[in-house]
């Protein structure tokens, strides 16, 4: 078997493989670095976690408190039944923090209709073989008379080398076993921009269906990972072409597909959608994912409510009319099914979407100030990121086509510093607050503040008034009788 110790001593996390080598050895137990570790540092990628093996009954968890003992760090997790255990180390000057996870060889079998497996302890090559994929199944052993000594059981080198995802069972056997392994494959694919095994490709589709019994929170880590990819349409396609994505995002699956009526025909809105995701993030300035994650969401749900609004008019041809806010009101069910969180994480994502059409508008030359001014206020300190995901929405493949448009959004975003400069809308808050009309007014905590400030708000949006405290002072003690003579008993009520 080949050695990899001399590439092993090029990453920053050699010293760490050594010294749980060592303390291995103290404990008589044969342990090995597998899986993505070993994966990463032959494709010279950055790791967060390393996994380790154990041959033995009980010698993960034995492993795992000998190591802590030495090294300290915090234990993570601990789960006896299952003999793992894991260590979160702090970042030093020469690594960055590391999760260190251990576990015994074991083999698994699992029943069809569950996903919990049964385990018994096995040997290194039982435990390679129950792993999702060859270029995951690589071990190096880390005793120190053998360090660097590769286990490669099922080809994993040569998959590596030539670029592909496969399983190291029959693929049938590997996703009947965690239908997870699916959505890893296409993920996989993305990140490292690999190509599928044809027969793990027909895996795939034939099992494809049985990630219908997977926890929206597995699935969601998987489909967030590759929206992290630098090209996402590559995972999602995959998804696509093995009839995945229809059980999990089945709206915007309804997306594809092409009709034409009278010999006039609309846009494959999938693929549009597609390519949309893939240009909002060769354009994103340099923010790191968990940053942009949710922007990347807005661009892959931006167009679902196209399926439902789709109507062709005789000499005018297909619209969507009202697509944004369908589409915003649908995204709500779809982060419930993918247990995404139901927060202000969400609710950026249904803005975006509810938003994305309305800086089209403003392209016109005669556009008013009035209607600049609404949508910095609806949009906010996001609207960079709204323009980022409006000229992402740009797919034409005829070149000047796409640069009449992003020429027409640089005069829209000139149009925003304009009025930004003119009336200080970023973060609007009202120039008089619900305290001083309750006062000036003499009225209680009622709807009837919420009239007075929405007039007031009105007003600067429309141009009427300035975005300035005596401004609005002064037509608030203009409009209050006009307003207040309109209300009812009811809005008068104190609420609190």
């Amino acid at each position: 078997m080949a050695s990899i110790a001399a590439i092993l001593d090029q990453t920053p996390y050699v010293a760490l493989l050594r010294e749980v080598g060592q303390i291995a050895a103290q404990e008589g137990i044969e342990t090995y670095a597998v899986g993505g570790t070993v994966r990463d540092a032959l494709l010279g990628r950055e790791t967060t976690d390393i996994d380790f093996v154990s041959v033995g009954n009980g010698s993960g968890l034995a492993l795992a408190s000998a190591v802590q003992k030495k090294l300290g760090g915090s234990e993570v997790h601990r789960y006896e039944n299952f003999g793992t255990a894991a260590i979160r180390l702090h970042a030093t000057a020469d690594r960055a923090a590391l999760v260190l996870e251990f576990v015994g060889a074991r083999k698994e079998s699992y029943s069809r209709d569950s996903r919990k497996p049964a385990v018994e302890s096995g040997s290194m090559e039982d435990d390679q073989q129950r792993r999702d994929f060859t270029i995951n199944a690589l071990a190096v052993d880390v005793l120190p008379e053998r360090f660097g000594t590769l286990v490669d059981s099922f080809g994993g080198i040569a998959d590596l080398n030539a670029g592909v995802i496969r399983t190291p069972l029959d693929p049938e056997t590997t996703f009947d076993d965690d239908p997870l392994r699916i959505i890893r494959a296409a993920r996989f694919a993305a990140q490292l921009g690999f190509e599928i095994d044809p027969v793990t490709l027909a895996g795939m589709r034939l099992r494809s269906d049985r990630v219908s019994m997977l926890s929206g929170e597995r699935v969601s880590d998987e489909l967030n990972k590759i929206l992290c990819c630098a090209k996402p349409s590559v995972g999602f396609r995959l998804l696509y072409d093995a009839g995945v994505l229809h059980h999990i995002l089945p709206d915007l699956v309804a997306l594809q597909g092409v009709e034409t009526i009278d010999g006039v025909r609309h846009k494959d809105n999938f693929f549009h959608t597609l390519k949309v995701v893939d240009n909002l993030i060769e354009i994103l300035p340099e923010r790191d994912c968990p940053e942009t994650l949710w922007l990347r969401w807005a661009a892959l749900l931006h167009d679902i409510g196209k399926t439902s609004t789709k109507r062709f008019s005789e000499g005018l041809g297909w619209s969507f009319h009202g697509h944004e806010e369908r589409g915003a009101r649908m995204v709500k069910k779809i982060f419930r099914k993918l247990r995404l969180p139901v927060d202000e994480r969400m609710k950026y994502v249904q803005q975006m979407i509810r938003l994305h059409h309305r800086p089209v508008a403003l392209v016109d030359d005669h556009v008013t100030d009035s209607a600049v001014r609404r949508l910095l206020f609806d949009a906010g300190e996001r609207i960079e990121d709204l323009m980022l995901l409006v000229r992402a929405d740009i797919t034409s493949k005829n070149p000047r086509r796409v640069r009449r448009y992003l020429n027409a959004f640089d005069s829209v975003e000139e149009k925003f510093r304009e009025v930004e400069e003119k009336d200080d809308l970023r973060n609007f808050q009202p120039p008089v607050d619900g305290g001083e009309i309750m006062h000036v007014l003499g009225i209680p905590p009622s709807p009837a503040i919420g009239v007075i400030k929405n007039a007031i708000r009105e007003a600067i949006l429309d141009g009427k008034i300035p975005n300035e405290h005596d401004a609005a002072y002064a037509y608030m003690i203009e409009i209050k009788d006009e307003l207040l003579a309109g209300l009812d008993e009811d809005d008068f009520r104190d609420r609190r």
